[in-house]
């Protein structure tokens, strides 16, 4: 038996089941589980697990690894809203992501706008300046963020200049 037999074989089986698992929202697509699926079935293939055994009692080994998987992953998953954070403040995540930046405001309301504050907050700040922006939603102060963090209040300035920096490269990216 060929693993790409097996995958043919399994696969519309293995999406149903994929489909009935991640119906709770997640982080996770079903193409997302569909490849750890197949990574897993991979792993047993090769050392030979899979040998003599029936689609059945395969695609039942699927399920109960992607079963544990999402456990797994859910519970070491820890989701921060911004939006219930800053809206306890009656502020939005624009305004506080931009740190009132008025010319920054006036085009908040475009859906590219809001695009590009998950784009840039997933892919163009470090550690130290989410954690910064963070604290900022939460309401603090400059030199109230560099106590928490641990540095001088001079650095925190120094780090939102190249937040707003970094806003303006990715304003005209897009």
């Amino acid at each position: 038996m060929f693993f790409e037999e097996l995958v043919k074989r399994l696969s519309p089986t293995l999406k149903r089941i994929i489909y009935k698992l991640n119906g709770h929202p997640t982080f996770l697509n079903d193409e997302d589980l569909y490849q750890e699926a197949l990574i897993h079935l991979w792993q047993d293939f090769r050392v030979g697990k899979l040998d003599n055994k029936t689609d059945s009692y395969i695609l039942q080994g699927c399920y109960f690894y992607l079963k544990n998987y999402l456990r797994k992953v859910n519970e070491k998953l820890l989701l921060v809203s911004f939006d219930a954070i800053v809206d306890e403040g009656k502020v939005s995540f624009g305004e506080t992501f931009f740190l009132k930046d008025k010319n920054v405001q006036n085009s908040l309301n475009s859906l590219n706008n809001e695009m590009l504050l998950e784009i840039l907050y997933n892919n163009g700040l470090n550690k130290r300046e989410k954690d910064i922006l963070f604290f900022y939603a939460e309401g603090l102060t400059t030199r109230e963020i560099g106590k928490r963090m641990g540095i001088s209040h001079v650095r925190v300035v120094k780090l939102m200049s190249r937040i707003r920096n970094k806003c303006r490269k990715y304003m005209g990216d897009y």
